[in-house]
């Protein structure tokens, strides 16, 4: 569990285009076994310390000849942002894929001391 001090809390949210591979014939569409995509995802202003994010499929746009394999991750969370990340394997083909995605956590108070 999550637990805070008693700063603000922040929530920051957004949505994201992993990648649309269909029309260029991109490794997602037209490759098989293990794929990856990455992307760094930057929040709005900094929290205060490293917060939670949830994040899941928004849109998604997939060849319906074989089995659907996919998993959806936010990896290497900071203050600052953290890399949405979609990984699919075997045959399955994917033309697109969106994520939206929530952080919460500590903000900054304009009463809080720096102390150098």
């Amino acid at each position: 569990m999550k637990t805070f001090k008693s700063h603000p809390i922040g929530i920051d949210q957004g949505e994201e285009v992993l990648f649309s591979e269909f029309a260029d014939g991109g490794q997602m569409w037209t490759g098989d076994g293990p794929r990856e995509r990455r992307t760094a995802i930057a929040f709005s202003q900094p929290f205060r310390s490293v917060p939670v994010v949830q994040i899941g499929v928004s849109l998604w746009d997939v060849d319906t000849s074989s089995a659907l394999r996919a998993e959806v991750q936010a990896e290497e969370i900071t203050e600052e942002g953290f890399y949405a990340v979609f990984r699919t394997w075997s045959d399955t083909r994917i033309a697109r894929i969106r994520v939206a995605w929530t952080a919460i956590g500590e903000v900054a108070h304009e009463d809080d001391w720096n102390i150098s």
